[in-house]
């Protein structure tokens, strides 16, 4: 299977604990009434001064862009195996991985950007992304089409001499809204009609680029999540140089492949974490609460899914970190099935013990008060995000009916 974490992550994990019993914890309500203030003021898509103060305290903490595979400029250098730990911890509170500059889509589009820009694209995106002093959206999702497929894609990147001009319309493009956010990587077709996993390119566009306009910021389940937000974006006329395009014409579907591997095991890592505080407050709420005489605690029904949650969790969290090591020891292809596996079994799982927490809460697990609903709500999400159920279990089957067919082949042949 794989080997234990690494001297080097125990060491991270014991200062993050340290830091959210510290910073994070203490001050989930502080966040919550930052928001609603901004709300009131009806301007939600601020930076929050929370979050701007306790960067800083991460990053003189050596917490910081703990998410990157390989070394650059100084950042970076964990395997993925090494990262799950860590970023099962950011996922206890949703706001916290900004914190450490390891929230998507930033960390997505910062390890596109390492693999797949040149050396002078790293230096004007890369590195002030690497340094917190911007943010980064990635505009896939098109509201036209299906876009679980990304070859559906319409988006077009037409080559007008010395520049590229881009016409589409995108949503739930996640991190658009923040103020912060400077760039746009954006997949479109540059040849319609090539081959067909060779028509998608990938562009990198200024979010002040004229012709770039912000239509209006998509909802979850009624959450907003500014100040990052899921916008929709109208791309009219768009003009950049060509110099913006990553690797090179038809190379958008081979990048996104090597973009959402990472992005789809640090999604499941995040909703382990998500699960297991779930657990921990359904835990509680029954030792706390009386219902017909006795603790809801010591009711048959909470002793089978207190127990339902944590053979769950932990089969969720040991296939992912299987994931994890298949990937840093095989590489992301070679890893497709497993990243596949943990892509459908993580959400789920997230989704059903936090769906139990809520209900060992009452009407209070569905109210604002806590931060189940919401959780709830990403977590649902994220069954969608990158790919849903649907398409991953699709590629596991393929892989298994692959396998056997190879296997018959090896039969005959003796």
């Amino acid at each position: 299977m794989f080997a234990e974490i690494s001297a080097k992550t125990r060491d991270y994990l014991e200062r993050m604990a340290v830091f959210y019993d510290q910073h994070i914890y203490p001050n989930e309500g502080r966040y919550h009434a930052e928001m609603e203030g901004l709300r009131r003021a009806d301007d939600p898509w601020q930076s929050l001064k929370l979050i701007d103060e306790l960067k800083v305290k991460a990053r003189a903490a050596g917490l910081w862009n703990m998410f990157m595979a390989h070394e650059y400029e100084g950042h970076g250098g964990i395997s993925n195996l090494d990262y799950a730990p860590m970023c099962e911890v950011m996922g206890r509170v949703m706001w916290s991985a900004e914190v450490f500059n390891c929230s998507a889509p930033d960390t997505g589009n910062m390890e596109t950007l390492q693999r797949y820009a040149t050396d002078a694209q790293k230096k004007k995106w890369l590195l002030p992304l690497l340094a917190g002093e911007i943010r980064s959206a990635f505009l896939m999702t098109e509201p036209a089409v299906a876009s679980s497929d990304a070859t559906n894609i319409q988006c077009s990147i037409r080559r007008d001499g010395g520049h590229y001009v881009i016409n589409g319309r995108k949503w739930f493009s996640t991190g658009a809204g923040h103020p912060h956010c400077k760039i746009f990587i954006v997949m479109g077709k540059t040849d319609f009609d090539a081959a067909r996993h060779e028509q998608q390119s990938m562009v990198l566009v200024p979010r002040d680029a004229p012709g770039v306009t912000l239509l209006r910021p998509l909802t979850v389940f009624g959450y907003d999540h500014a100040p990052h937000g899921h916008m929709e974006v109208l791309l009219e006329d768009v003009r950049v140089p060509v110099d913006n395009i990553l690797v090179g014409e038809g190379k958008g579907f081979e990048i996104a492949q090597g973009r959402l591997g990472p992005g789809r095991i640090h999604h499941c890592m995040r909703s382990i974490g998500a699960a297991e505080r779930a657990l921990e407050m359904m835990v509680d709420r029954l030792q706390e609460r009386v219902a017909f005489g006795k603790p809801l605690a010591e009711q048959s029904i909470w002793h089978e899914r207190i127990a339902e949650s944590r053979c769950m969790i932990d089969q969720a969290r040991l296939l992912t970190l299987n994931a994890a090591n298949t990937m840093d020891v095989a590489g992301n292809k070679a890893a497709r099935a497993e990243i596949a596996m943990i892509k459908v079994v993580a959400p789920n799982v997230s989704c059903k013990v936090i769906d139990w927490a809520i209900q060992a809460y009452g009407a209070a697990g569905v109210s604002g008060d806590f931060s189940l609903a919401e959780a709830y709500a990403h977590e649902r999400t994220v069954r969608i995000v990158d790919g849903p159920d649907e398409v991953h279990r699709n590629a596991i089957a393929k892989i298994e009916l692959a396998k056997r067919s190879v296997a018959r082949q090896k039969v005959r042949a003796a």
